[in-house]
């Protein structure tokens, strides 16, 4: 349905304000019931909801602060950075905010994108080191390299919630940083490694430096971009995730080279030389990135700041007006254990945990194995490198589709299973395949099931939305990750020094696990369905007097409150 967008000040007059939850997931948002049942928006197949947008009509977003019975029931706390800029009465044109959203882009988004391919780009040169002499320089077999990416994932999983810790208590402006620099300093001493035990113990380093990154980053996000604007930016984040591996490729290749005309093989430059970039990354995060939408002031950033009053105005009431959560603590407010415990024992976040647990393990294995299989299909040293650039760029086109068909669609769930299906007829190739087939038949094999859309953009967002406040999401984040981290450790040890070359076992148990993720998606679809009209209806059976004493008596929060509805 779609008639033309009308003036939200005309109509608020007539407008009855109710607290929901959206179908995006935010703990608190608001609709509009006009009188005279005129629509806001139209809807179009590949988007749910899309604005009819005159540049200069209102594009403030309804919400609990246009009721004053409501209002007061979500004011910031005092402490909040932002509440200076703070104001329920603001109201804003599309022609206003469209442009400040791509500034948001440029200055922030950006950066962001730049720190996560660093991260990329040390994660990945191991893969990379293994196409040269790595292994048999350090007295190695492929056994220890599983060992030692196990190693790393365990510190990595392990770090996650202090990491997310230190940076709510710092603020991740400052932490972020510090990681960067600290973790660049470990991974470009590996050009010293002399055996396995210093292979073990920076892989245990840089597992211990990493973790926690990735939360923490979507955490700084969060404080700029309303939760319908959160899945494409974190599709650029995972784009550039995967640029930071066809990068890494790239130097590589060139890097590789050094160990014909020094007296060091060509792997270990390889950590020199990425460790120092990843470390000049971080020195200018530390004067790049601000605070908060109103801290832009300093640094690298000028004396006057990025934004302008108005711009900081809109930016502030834009992102809380979407999510009141937001206000309830500050950028530097540590968090307790008992939050924790709570997060931890929030059983309507363990579908989400369990799809973290599960979903990339069936691509995992043949993806850290790749360059070692190229290798033993003949390729050499260098273009092993480069044949791992197509697959790259495969998965940066499917993932971008994933996120906006997701997006389009609303669905997480359904979308999901999308992969899953894209991988199975490449998994039971390889479990059929024999020694005598191409080497190219296998290489586009390969290619094509590496290429499939990874669904991990997404289900960061989803576990945010679905976390229901500011302080839940901090930490629910970090173990949505952790849960990552320990299917990587599974994933790690399916491939085997015994199975090998063509790792039949292996790849049958990737089969299996790959049908048993289609069966975990469809599940976690009907969880959050039926709690959601479990909700709805006890919800409706509420008098609009019972709702409002709800609102102001309830202790339950985040998503637990009756008015939240799970995205799913």
């Amino acid at each position: 349905m779609g008639i033309e967008l009308q003036d939200f000040n005309e109509k608020k007059a007539h407008a009855n304000v109710e607290v929901s939850g959206l179908d995006d997931g935010s703990s608190v948002a608001s609709t509009l019931k006009l009188e005279d049942q005129t629509a806001l928006r139209k809807r179009k197949w590949w988007h749910k909801e899309q604005i009819v947008r005159d540049l200069d009509s209102v594009a403030t977003k309804p919400s609990v602060y246009d009721d004053p019975s409501l209002a007061k029931l979500y004011q910031p706390c005092e402490e909040w950075e932002n509440l200076h800029r703070f104001d329920p009465s603001a109201r804003w044109t599309w022609r206003e905010e469209n442009p400040l959203v791509r500034k948001i882009d440029w200055r922030i988004a950006l950066w962001a994108c730049i720190m996560f391919m660093a991260l990329q780009i040390d994660r990945s040169n191991l893969s990379n080191a293994l196409t040269d002499s790595f292994l048999d320089d350090l007295g190695m077999t492929t056994n220890d390299y599983n060992y030692g990416n196990t190693i790393f994932k365990v510190a990595f999983a392990c770090a996650e919630i202090p990491s997310q810790l230190v940076s709510k208590r710092l603020g991740p402006d400052r932490w972020i940083p510090i990681q960067m620099m600290l973790w660049s300093i470990v991974g470009l001493s590996q050009f010293w490694l002399s055996g396995r035990g210093s292979f073990l113990a920076t892989r245990a380093l840089l597992g211990a430096m990493q973790g926690g990154f990735i939360p923490d980053l979507v955490l700084y996000l969060s404080y700029f971009y309303k939760s319908s604007e959160l899945a494409v930016r974190l599709g650029w984040f995972w784009t550039a995730d995967t640029l930071g591996t066809i990068a890494s490729s790239f130097m590589s290749y060139g890097l590789l080279h050094l160990g014909l005309i020094t007296n060091h093989a060509g792997w270990r430059w390889i950590f020199l030389v990425e460790g120092l970039l990843t470390f000049v990354i971080g020195a200018f995060s530390w004067f790049l990135m601000p605070a908060s939408p109103t801290q832009t002031k300093g640094g690298l950033r000028g004396k006057r700041g990025w934004f302008s009053e108005r711009e900081e105005t809109i930016m502030v009431n834009r992102v809380i007006r979407d999510d009141p959560s937001k206000g309830t603590m500050h950028n530097r407010q540590a968090i307790d254990l008992k939050l924790i415990w709570r997060c931890l024992t929030d059983y309507d976040m363990w579908p989400v945990y369990a799809v973290g647990l599960m979903f990339e393990i069936p691509t995992t294995p043949p993806s850290q194995y790749l360059t070692l299989t190229l290798k033993s299909l003949g390729f050499g040293t260098f273009n092993s490198n480069l044949l791992a650039i197509p697959y790259a760029v495969g998965s940066i086109i499917m993932l971008n589709i994933h996120c906006w068909l997701s997006t389009g669609l609303n669905e997480r769930a359904l979308t999901g299973l999308i992969p899953q299906f894209w991988s199975l007829p490449f998994l039971i190739f390889l479990v059929v395949r024999t020694s005598s087939a191409s080497s190219w038949s296998v290489y586009g094999v390969l290619t094509t099931l590496l290429s499939a859309p990874t669904a991990h953009a997404v289900q960061v967002a989803w576990c945010s939305a679905n976390s229901g406040n500011v302080a839940l999401r901090t930490v629910s984040s970090a173990i949505y990750n952790v849960s990552v981290q320990i299917s990587a450790i599974a994933a790690s040890n399916i491939y085997r020094a015994d199975d090998k070359p063509l790792y039949h076992r292996g790849n049958r148990q990737l089969v299996a696990i790959n049908a048993a993720n289609i069966v975990l998606y469809i599940l976690v679809k009907v969880y959050y369905t039926t709690r959601n009209k479990r909700r709805e209806r006890k919800w409706n059976s509420m008098s609009e007097e019972e709702r409002e004493t709800y609102l102001r008596t309830t202790t339950d929060e985040g998503n637990k409150r009756l008015n939240f509805r799970f995205a799913h």
